[in-house]
């Protein structure tokens, strides 16, 4: 299944010079990410704002997460602050799958970040929700908020960075980048056997339930002749021709 835990900051103290805070600004960007992860056909799972650190890493170990996506922005140490710039994604250095969303993460934010040279995957062993969590890991430091055209760059892009990090998280999982559409009621519609609801809109794709007819399914898109589904709280992908919408 395409699992994701996403772990907006809780930092409400790290302030942005501009107004605002890290913890505001990185929940507005997840608010805004979960429609384009939902019509890709992923299945987040999302972190509280009065969360430590620690109780994140607890809830996704408790899971079984196939991504755990950290958003937060940055700052500088004391004696450069205000100086630095750039988008940094970070992953562990033994993680084949974390070093691999983080490079996927780093070539979309070249895209959109300002300067592009300024963006980079980085190894770490030191960062708790990179090296302390079960699932592949990234932490993605979007920018720096203590410096005036970083954090004016986070505030007027929520939306564009939103958009950019779901499209990286639907190709590490290997689905279709979809943009949102309004969801409908759809119910299976069959004359024998069971609806296969897939991981990927593929017949060969892993089945990861079956829905009898009359079953009723949430329909949040369609891509070349599947429906991105909603069954019993499982995303996935169903044929067109058995789902009445």
């Amino acid at each position: 299944m395409s699992l994701l835990y996403l772990s907006p900051s809780t930092q409400e103290f790290n302030p942005y010079i501009t107004g605002g805070n890290e913890e505001q600004y990185m929940n507005l960007i997840a608010d805004q990410m979960e429609p384009y992860l939902r019509a890709s056909g992923v299945t987040v799972t999302r972190n509280r704002p009065d969360m430590t650190a620690a109780q994140c890493i607890q809830a996704s170990n408790e899971g079984n997460y196939n991504l755990h996506l950290a958003l937060h922005s940055n700052a500088a140490p004391e004696f450069l602050a205000g100086t630095l710039k750039g988008s940094i994604v970070y992953y562990y250095p033994g993680s084949v799958k974390g070093k691999r969303f983080a490079e996927l993460a780093a070539e979309g934010l070249r895209k959109i970040y300002p300067d592009p040279d300024l963006v980079s995957a980085e190894p770490t062993t030191t960062i708790g929700e990179v090296a302390k969590v079960r699932a592949p890991a990234s932490l993605i430091e979007l920018a720096y908020h203590d410096n005036t055209d970083d954090a004016v760059w986070i505030q007027t892009h929520t939306g564009e960075i939103a958009q950019n990090v779901s499209a990286s998280v639907a190709d590490f999982f290997y689905l279709p980048v979809l943009s949102p559409q309004s969801p409908r009621k759809g119910k299976v519609n069959l004359s024998w056997g069971s609806l296969n609801i897939r991981e990927r809109p593929s017949v060969t794709s892993t089945v990861l339930a079956r829905a009898y007819d009359g079953a009723e399914l949430t329909v949040w898109n369609e891509y070349q002749g599947w429906y991105v589904v909603e069954f019993a709280g499982i995303m996935g992908f169903a044929s067109q021709i058995y789902v009445a919408v």
